[in-house]
């Protein structure tokens, strides 16, 4: 999980997780990617019996590769520690996962979107723009980019080489994942509105909406590259 100030969704992120990991009865642990959290994010986790990884530089994807880095199983669930996606939910994508793929990808759009969880502008506009030209640029069959629920093998997401540091982070896994031929499947979940109460949400809806964008544009001579 990626954390930067979530104390207040923090623990039923890890309790949920916890609750997975039982039910499956899995070998796992919980891992908090840090990003320089100032209100005892860190202890909290701790508390409820996860590890920290401390990262230093700020970046939605920067916290993930870290997190990626310094996880010690060969199966990876990665979701937002703020309360939107329910970790025990998690169990359909590890199926998948063990059945074969090497990248699971959540999609809300096919799943459920709950009242409040999305904004309007976010759930008509930008999310299927930016995941339709995606699709296009690149030939991929993924028609959610933007979910933060996935279940990935840790060794071929690392041998991506990600590079981005920001909220594209998302976008890179799922390029490179299908230039690199990568099986990559995709299955309903749930967004839930998020916990934060009250904390500015870390997404900003037009600088992060031109990120992706630029990137997606930027790097589609890489598709020509990969061949």
């Amino acid at each position: 999980m990626p954390c930067l100030n979530e104390a207040r969704s923090l623990a039923p992120c890890i309790a949920k997780a916890q609750k997975l990991i039982a039910t499956r009865g899995l070998n796992a642990e919980i891992v908090i990617a840090d990003n320089g959290s100032t209100d005892g994010s860190q202890d909290l986790a701790r508390s409820q019996g996860a590890r920290v990884v401390d990262v230093a530089t700020r970046g939605y994807g920067h916290a993930l590769a870290a997190g990626i880095a310094g996880a010690r199983g060969e199966i990876v669930v990665m979701a937002d520690s703020d309360d939107s996606y329910d970790f025990s939910e998690a169990g359909p994508l590890i199926d998948a996962l063990e059945a074969g793929a090497d990248l699971v990808m959540g999609n809300r759009f096919t799943g459920n979107i709950r009242p409040g969880a999305m904004p309007f502008s976010h759930r008509y506009f930008g999310v299927p723009l930016l995941s339709w030209l995606a699709r296009v640029l690149y030939g991929s069959c993924v028609g959610d980019f933007h979910c933060g629920l996935r279940v990935f093998s840790r060794e071929a997401i690392l041998n991506l080489k990600l590079q981005t540091g920001g909220m594209e982070y998302a976008s890179e896994m799922i390029i490179r994942a299908s230039l690199a031929g990568l099986k990559i499947a995709e299955l309903p979940v749930t967004l839930y509105p998020d916990a934060r109460g009250g904390r500015p949400p870390h997404l900003r809806t037009w600088p992060d909406g031109w990120r992706h964008l630029k990137f997606l544009l930027a790097f589609f001579p890489q598709r020509f590259r990969a061949r």
